[in-house]
């Protein structure tokens, strides 16, 4: 798969989502190793994921526990039974020996399919998240799964008012309300930004349109007063927005204009403590595959633009950001081979690259952001390679 087949998949022609893209078929080149080292980092290699039933194609970033577990979910694999011989999905959990267990496989007739974003935990341990298509009315689900491995759907969306086909994960307030986007739907039809409480009541605190954005494909970010803050890949000039919700109103804080400064972000954003916020673009900058971004009360900073080299290029994933200010990402494409890189920003806007991946046992093409621990350890997931070509999970060590 190369870079314009990549942004096929993900984004359609106009840069908006191509909402009947389901599936990655990819056809690996190389036979590299899959251990490297760059400078004090080291690459391990946690799971190879097989397809069924364990699951394939992990397009979602990752939950770790206080015990070192870590929880996820596939975009296929788990059970072939679904109607979808690639299977619908699953959400698992990865223990600190490497073993995976399935905790729930998606079954496409009332509880959802192709969960695209990961899970968050409530203090009970019940894990939260959505899947854009199924259910029972055909547009995605919010769904609950508790310790026993119970799934309960607490809303799925018909794409009126309410809004459909959720791509995000969700965010969690201290009462039990879940925060999240959905790309369509709503009373403008580009989309909403919903609050569900914990027991299935849904209210959309904003309707998207064209002018303060369309199409959110990512999850939220929430401060201390309860404001929410995101991003649209579409909308405002054409090239997408970062937006705040808050006391019911939308403000738009940037337009992108598609040239240096960026196009079509699809992931979130990072905030830190004095309220800005960072991300990332799939297009635009200097070399029109995509730049890191700070958006402060002054305006928008271009923090490093990709050239798709060695640097890599359209990062499709958020960021996570450090003590220090370093902020950390993925980029889908570029790097030594060609399968995108794990990357570190520090406050200068210099880039060091930490991990190529070579597309083989190691993986390849990552589009979901990392988690970090208390060590500096990253982990993530990469969509394709493994030994049966269904991705894995890795962590990189400092």
């Amino acid at each position: 798969m190369n870079a314009s087949q990549l942004r096929g998949w993900i984004v359609g022609t106009n840069g908006g989502w191509s909402a009947a893209a389901r599936l990655l078929v990819v056809s690996l080149l190389l036979a590299v190793a899959a251990s490297q080292k760059a400078p004090a980092q080291t690459f391990t290699l946690l799971y190879t994921f097989t397809g069924s039933p364990d699951g394939e194609f992990p397009s979602a970033g990752l939950l770790r526990t206080a015990d070192g577990s870590l929880y996820g979910t596939t975009q296929n694999g788990g059970d072939s039974s679904c109607g979808d011989t690639t299977g619908c999905g699953t959400v698992f959990k990865l223990d600190t020996t490497g073993s995976e267990k399935v905790l729930h496989a998606f079954n496409n007739k009332l509880d959802g399919r192709y969960p695209r974003g990961g899970v968050v935990r409530d203090a009970k341990g019940n894990l939260y998240g959505t899947t854009p298509a199924g259910g029972r009315r055909g547009w995605g689900t919010v769904f609950k799964l508790d310790k026993t491995g119970k799934q309960t759907v607490l809303f799925a969306f018909k794409n009126g008012n309410d809004g459909g086909d959720p791509e995000a994960g969700l965010i969690l307030d201290s009462a039990g309300n879940l925060y999240g986007t959905t790309a369509y739907g709503g009373k403008k039809g580009g989309g909403t930004v919903f609050m569900l409480t914990k027991s299935g009541v849904e209210t959309v605190l904003h309707n998207f349109e064209k002018t303060d954005g369309q199409h959110p494909l990512a999850g939220l970010v929430r401060d201390s007063a309860g404001n929410l803050y995101g991003t649209t890949v579409n909308g405002g000039a054409g090239y997408g927005t970062v937006f705040k919700v808050g006391q019911g109103k939308e403000a738009v804080l940037y337009g992108f204009t598609g040239g240096t400064d960026g196009a079509y972000p699809n992931a979130g954003l990072v905030r830190d403590s004095q309220g800005n916020l960072y991300g990332t673009t799939t297009e635009g900058g200097a070399s029109g595959v995509g730049v890191v971004f700070k958006v402060s009360k002054s305006g928008q900073t271009v923090l490093h633009s990709f050239a798709g080299g060695s640097d890599g290029g359209r990062p499709y994933a958020g960021l996570v950001r450090d003590a220090k200010g370093n902020l950390y990402g993925t980029a889908s494409t570029g790097g030594t081979y060609g399968y995108g890189v794990v990357f570190e920003l520090d406050t200068t806007g210099a880039e060091t690259v930490l991990y190529n991946f070579t597309g083989a046992s190691d993986g390849g093409f990552p589009v979901k952001g990392l988690i970090r621990d208390s060590s500096g350890t990253l982990y993530g997931t990469a969509p394709s390679g493994g030994a049966d070509d269904a991705g894995t999970v890795f962590k990189i060590t400092p």
